[in-house]
């Protein structure tokens, strides 16, 4: 990376998203300016890199998809499923993010400054996902690991047949998922809320959260509770 330019601008208005994903994939630079972004898909998808990618505008489907180590801002709002299967470093969006934001990623964060829309971190696998806003129905569907943080409020089904991610919700929760309860939010919590609030840019006090997580009644099928599946 020592041997990188310093910046460079792709300007979507007259250029491709398969050109410049190639560039990504093969960087001259260590920081690319992405112009006109129009809301294309898949911007960004697939970077492999400690690169510094800003999207000066709305990404539509996937935006920083497969994410490995870089640092993507969208300064917009995203489309479904930004930061999708994302395995590390920093996706932020400034805006609002469309549905599955966050699905099946395993590790990095991603910070949404407004809301996020239904399924937020469906199937997460390990990402830390913080939402300045509120989140739709049915997030953290089948969260398998990885914390959630939500400072607004979240809609109904959270939390719907979780695994062993944690979840943080700031405002009001509709009717809690399959298997998803309010759990005791101890000291250990408080710190590590502190830290993924920190690292999002956020100020909020810890204590005003809530956690919850699996009350691990579903791990195993049991025909005596098969209403419950």
């Amino acid at each position: 990376m020592d041997t990188l330019t310093a910046t460079a601008t792709v300007d979507l208005a007259v250029s491709t998203v398969r050109a410049l994903n190639a560039a990504l994939h093969a960087p001259a630079s260590s920081h690319y300016e992405v112009h006109n972004p129009g809301g294309a898909h898949a911007i960004a998808a697939g970077i492999a890199a400690p690169l510094t990618v800003d999207v000066r505008g709305h990404a539509g489907y996937y935006a920083a998809g497969m994410n490995d180590g870089g640092t993507v801002t969208v300064h917009g709002n995203a489309g479904t499923g930004v930061a999708e299967n994302m395995m590390s470093g920093l996706v932020r969006v400034t805006g609002d993010a469309s549905q599955s934001a966050g699905a099946t990623a395993h590790g990095g964060l991603l910070v949404i400054g407004g809301s996020a829309s239904m399924r937020c971190g469906i199937s997460m696998k390990g990402v830390d996902i913080v939402v300045g806003g509120d989140v739709g129905p049915m997030s953290a569907f089948m969260a398998q690991a990885g914390r959630l943080v939500v400072c607004g409020d979240a809609g109904d089904g959270l939390g719907d047949s979780i695994y062993e991610a944690r979840l943080y919700v700031r405002g009001s929760v509709g009717e809690l998922g399959a298997d998803c309860v309010e759990k005791p939010l101890r000291d250990e919590h408080r710190a590590e809320l502190a830290g993924l609030l920190a690292a999002a840019g956020l100020d909020h006090d810890p204590a005003e959260f809530r956690r919850y997580g699996s009350a691990r009644r579903l791990y195993h099928f049991t025909s005596t509770r098969s209403g419950s599946y």
